[in-house]
């Protein structure tokens, strides 16, 4: 079981930053929280795209039109379920509502799964996560901080930092990827078209965009576009609890960054990790081929069936979920509406 240190709590085993989560908090989302049919979930582990997707969700609900993007947080605007905060900015919100998650799906609410709730996630090359959350805790006063890189790498193998295991979040994940209510995302697929990323989270949401809102979509939820908007670049937190000028929050946006940090031995035996842990999951990322993790081995691959390609899986035949005793009838929020309510916080991207 990992240490969580005097900054982190510690909830069935997995850590989490103390300063804005607590056991009721958590607890509140797994057990208290009631989902209503139309919310919308983005669902990840730490630093796969986390501030990235709160930007889409909230320029797809505003029809490409970035004033509330510019204009509130992006955590107040798309909050996090296991925060303190949960409750004030969501138990009066407006359907549909837009809600962030890093919990992994054993914790997730147990009112979500005789829902027709809709949950993206997004999931991005372990090793490029690594990097991204050793810088992270490098800047954020709230988190344990191990300088030495191996060392981390280490930890992380183990699944002793942030929100445990990245195996073991994505294959939890994973287990619902034949739901109608469910879409998987890759960060270097985003990366590589956000254009058709956003066509393929518009069409799993049922609401279609013009040409006009898709350019304004895709324009303001650029790299830079976002490293230049205070409302999700971070800027607003105090450099006390995150001091971007060790590390800016939105350092790079690029996939493959992990090249320039693990040596040939960190790489070689965290591949090694992956085989094992990935092997039997039925999926193909686009850093299994043909630069990233090597493929499953030869002696293992005429078991399983062929993986799916991770852009294919909602072209299979998903079973839905349970449907819920009596879908809620909810009006789409003005970005007014989408305001009201709405305090003052912050949250861990």
């Amino acid at each position: 079981m990992a240490d969580p240190g005097p900054r982190s709590l510690l909830y069935e085993g997995i850590m989490l930053p103390a300063l804005v989560h607590s056991t009721e908090s958590v607890r509140y989302a797994q057990l208290g929280f009631q989902v209503r049919d139309r919310d919308v979930f983005s669902v990840t582990y730490p630093k796969s795209g986390t501030t990235w997707m709160q930007e889409l969700l909230t320029l797809i609900h505003s029809d490409g039109d970035p004033q509330l993007a510019r204009s509130v947080p992006s955590w107040e605007r798309v909050p996090w379920l296991e925060q303190t905060t949960a409750a004030g900015f969501l138990e009066k919100r407006p359907c549909p509502r837009l809600i962030s998650s890093h919990l992994p799906c054993g914790l997730f609410p147990t009112s979500f799964h005789g829902s027709n709730a809709q949950v993206i996630y997004t999931v991005r090359n372990p090793k490029d996560v690594c990097v991204s959350l050793y810088y992270y805790s490098k800047m954020a006063s709230f988190l344990e901080f191990q300088e030495d890189f191996g060392e981390f790498v280490e930890l992380f193998s183990a699944g002793k930092v942030l929100f445990g295991s990245w195996f073991q979040h994505v294959k939890g994940w994973l287990g619902l990827r034949d739901r109608l209510n469910f879409l998987l995302l890759t960060y270097e697929e985003m990366h590589q078209d956000l254009r058709g990323s956003v066509e393929r989270i518009c069409q799993f949401l049922g609401k279609p965009l013009d040409a006009r809102a898709l350019d304004g979509v895709v324009e303001n939820a650029s790299f830079q576009a976002m490293k230049q908007n205070k409302m999700c670049n971070y800027s607003l937190v105090p450099e006390n609890i995150m001091d971007q000028r060790i590390s800016p929050f939105l350092r790079k946006g690029v996939p493959g960054d992990w090249k320039g940090h693990f040596t040939v031995a960190q790489n070689q035996a965290f591949d090694r990790l992956y085989r094992e842990q990935m092997q039997d999951v039925g999926v193909r990322f686009p850093w299994d081929e043909p630069h990233g993790a090597p493929q499953v081995p030869t002696e293992h691959a005429t078991q399983p069936p062929p993986p799916t390609p991770a852009s294919s899986i909602r072209d299979q035949s998903p079973a839905p979920f349970p449907p819920a005793s009596a879908p809620s009838a909810c009006p789409h929020p003005s970005p007014s509406q989408l305001c009201k309510g709405l305090g003052g916080s912050w949250g861990s991207g």
